[in-house]
């Protein structure tokens, strides 16, 4: 009983968060992100201004909501990559997965979520940082995984490149979503830009942090 009665308590918890977060974004929407307020937040979510910002610190995470998940995302993949697989073919792979199905963390959002984004310097400054914080996790895993010795820029330099990537791309996804390009249209174009770029990293990063085969 104790154990259901704790699922059914962070099945709330979790349903009043992306309350409060769709919310937050359909005011943001429509009157831009830096005219609303945690009070009106609160009132057109129905819950005390206290909640809001028990769930949502930044403001910025308000519209960001997935931001965890964005940070730790090419971590995590390089983190389960395939014996044989190097890094940057677990993050091509993957990053081909996640256009194929529209996903959020490269970009998708729909034109109004881009509008919202592009209109407001305190959101893109934020979403400049979770870039940074998300070369910052792939660097850690790397240099673990390379067992770099202190002090060696190569999991840095390997993570920058990785991630400028990824930025590129999905900066590119972002531009065709406010051109008004529906989600098929974008991942199509995305998908041929993606190998393009890839491509290019390929001469330097094919051979780095390739996960062992066992012996």
């Amino acid at each position: 009983m104790g154990a259901m009665t704790a699922g059914l308590r962070e099945l709330k918890k979790q349903q009043t968060r992306q309350s409060i977060s769709d919310t937050a974004t359909r005011l943001f929407i429509e009157h831009g992100f830096e005219k609303v307020t945690i009070a009106e937040i609160a009132a057109a979510a129905q819950v005390a201004k206290m909640t809001v910002t028990n769930y949502f610190p930044r403001k910025e995470d308000l519209a960001l909501d997935t931001h965890e998940t964005f940070i730790a995302s090419l971590a995590r993949t390089v983190a389960a990559r395939a014996e044989g697989e190097s890094a940057l073919a677990a993050l091509r792979r993957e990053f081909m997965a996640a256009v194929e199905r529209h996903d959020a963390v490269t970009g998708f959002s729909g034109p109004d979520f881009a509008r919202m984004i592009a209109d407001s310097p305190t959101l893109t400054a934020r979403l400049r940082e979770l870039h940074e914080l998300r070369e910052d996790a792939l660097a850690r895993v790397l240099a673990a995984d390379t067992e770099a010795a202190p002090g060696d820029l190569t999991p840095r330099a390997a993570a920058a490149l990785l991630t400028t990537a990824h930025r590129t791309l999905f900066q590119q996804v972002m531009d065709l979503s406010l051109a008004g390009r529906d989600n098929r249209e974008i991942a199509a174009v995305v998908a041929g830009a993606a190998h393009r770029v890839f491509d290019l990293l390929e001469p330097s990063l094919a051979g780095y942090a390739v996960r062992p085969r066992p012996s």
